[in-house]
């Protein structure tokens, strides 16, 4: 146990990140169920639809806790605090509240007083001390290892340890990085309560994200991706960390034309280059030239699996670094203590 886990209980002190056009109700469902932090997505989704989507998770975890994430830079705090008002009904007990980037006042008001436990990702001590003062119940510290978009610019160890001298007593998981037991372990180890994982779901059976976007995040690795600002259509002014693709490499930039459809509940959107959007399994066109968010940790994220299994992976490799650091504790040779002579 860990104060993360203790507090949102969960079996594994492991949150799935709420990723657009990935993290779908079946993956929310599957992760909780394995006893990690299933996250459902809200992201664009209309507040009627986002109720409609909880309560199809709610129905598929057998009262195993899970999470919603709202994205308030995107949607605006009007938006977001109505998806919020829209889900907060049709959220079970036991369920949190992700917000990626810092909530607004009256956001934050409101999951507090519906009872949820607030879990806020950020990616500056400064961001920190302002989630917390907003009633974070949980700090997700994002270092510039991950996927997707960018909060900071700081390095997750980094991050973390300037995090925990500030703020001693919070409970804090980290983002950035985390694609095994091994790693999760040495999360804790350096002082974080959990962490929080994106570019390792998305290669799941259940994950919604394109067949190509899974394809390639599993035969990347960590030079494969680049930090830069192009996908921006839709969510400016915030790098992002992305395979490189087409476009990445261009050295100039091309015309910002339609290149794909995507589909939400039966109707079709087109996407344009240099959309911030994920191609998700319903897109078709171009897919190759759109935002295929992947952290460094794509490394070690090398098949696709259902999510279960790779929750059920992580355990045993979590649980076995810890028993080794128990070891290497309890048999290293006892400190000498000097006698003073008198």
């Amino acid at each position: 146990m860990t104060r993360l886990t203790a507090l949102l209980g969960l079996e594994l002190p492991l949150l799935q990140a709420g990723m657009g056009a990935v993290a779908g109700p079946a993956l929310c469902v599957e992760v909780s169920r394995a006893g990690a932090g299933g996250t459902l997505a809200l992201y664009k989704e209309p507040p009627a639809r986002a109720a409609r989507l909880v309560r199809e998770v709610a129905a598929g975890t057998g009262g195993r806790p899970f999470g919603v994430n709202v994205v308030p830079e995107v949607t605006g705090p009007d938006r977001c605090l109505e998806q919020l008002r829209a889900v907060l009904r049709e959220l079970p007990a036991n369920g949190f509240v992700t917000v990626f980037g810092l909530p607004a006042e009256d956001a934050a008001r409101a999951v507090r007083a519906a009872g949820h436990p607030l879990v806020v990702q950020v990616g500056a001590p400064a961001d920190a001390d302002t989630a917390l003062a907003r009633g974070a119940a949980v700090l997700v510290l994002q270092g510039i290892e991950a996927g997707g978009h960018l909060l900071g610019g700081q390095p997750v160890d980094s991050l973390l340890a300037a995090v925990r001298i500030r703020h001693p007593h919070a409970v804090l998981a980290v983002a950035g990085g985390i694609a095994t037991g091994e790693d999760l372990a040495d999360a804790v180890a350096r002082g974080a309560d959990g962490a929080m994982a994106g570019t390792l779901f998305v290669p799941a059976a259940e994950s919604a994200a394109h067949p190509e976007f899974k394809r390639r995040v599993v035969e990347a690795v960590a030079e494969d991706t680049v930090i830069t600002s192009l996908f921006e259509i839709g969510w400016p002014h915030r790098p992002h960390r992305v395979l490189r693709n087409s476009l990445t490499a261009a050295a100039e930039r091309t015309p910002a034309a339609f290149i794909a459809t995507t589909r939400v509940d039966g109707r079709p959107y087109p996407v344009p280059r240099y959309s911030a959007a994920a191609p998700g399994a319903t897109t078709t066109g171009r897919v190759e030239e759109m935002a295929m968010y992947c952290g460094r940790s794509c490394t070690r994220v090398t098949a696709p699996r259902p999510a279960a299994a790779t929750i059920a992976r992580i355990r045993q490799e979590y649980e076995n670094a810890r028993v080794l650091r128990a070891g290497a504790h309890t048999s290293a040779p006892p400190t000498p203590h000097r006698i003073q002579e008198k």
